[in-house]
C-alpha cells in the first residue's frame, strides 16, 4: 500500500461519471500478515519491501509467537516465498495456492478490509498512512472480526 489514491465505488446520478480528489504518488510499505481463522490469533508486521529477507524477518517473527504452536502459512507464488536462501521454522508449514486464486487464501479477506477503509483518503507522509493503517488494525481486527473474516468456505469443513 502506498500514497497513491485507492479509488472505489460512488454513487452519482445517472449517466455521472464520479468525481474524486487523487494523489498520484509511488512511495509504498508492505504488510505481511498471518490470521488464524481457529482462535484468532494474528501477526501484522510493516516493513519496508515486499522481498526475501522481509518475509525471513516475518517468518521469524511468526515462529516465535506461540513457540509450542504449529503454523501453517497459506501463500500465493510469489518468487520472494519460495526464495531457495529462505529458512522456514521448524515450527511453521508454507503451503502454496495454485496460480490466480488470491480467493482462496484467508489473508486476502483482511487485506481487503484494511484497503477498504483507505478509500479516497489522501496522506501527506508514508507515516501518516502507516500510522491510520497500525491504529485500523488495532481498533478493528478484534480476535472475533479475524475469525469471522478469515473462517470463510472450504475452511469451514476442514475446521470443523
Amino acid at each position: 500500500m502506498g500514497l497513491f489514491t485507492v479509488n472505489g465505488k460512488a454513487l452519482t446520478a445517472k449517466g455521472v461519471k464520479p468525481i474524486c480528489n487523487f494523489q498520484h504518488k509511488f512511495e509504498n510499505t508492505y504488510l505481511f500478515g498471518a490470521y488464524s481463522p481457529v482462535n484468532g490469533d494474528s501477526l501484522t508486521l510493516q516493513l519496508p519491501n515486499c522481498d526475501t529477507d522481509n518475509f525471513q524477518v516475518f517468518l521469524d517473527e511468526l515462529s516465535q509467537k506461540s513457540l509450542q504452536e504449529y503454523k501453517i502459512v497459506i501463500l500465493d507464488n510469489g518468487s520472494f516465498h519460495k526464495a531457495k536462501r529462505l529458512i522456514v521454522p521448524g515450527n511453521i508449514c508454507l503451503i502454496f495456492l495454485p496460480p490466480y486464486s488470491p480467493e482462496l487464501n484467508p489473508a486476502e479477506k483482511i487485506w481487503a478490509k484494511i484497503k477498504r477503509q483507505l478509500k479516497f483518503k489522501h496522506f501527506k507522509t508514508l507515516d501518516d498512512l502507516i500510522d491510520l493503517v497500525c491504529e485500523n488494525i488495532k481498533n478493528d481486527l478484534t480476535i472475533n472480526e479475524i475469525i469471522t473474516i478469515t473462517r470463510f468456505g472450504i475452511y469451514c469443513n476442514l475446521l470443523g
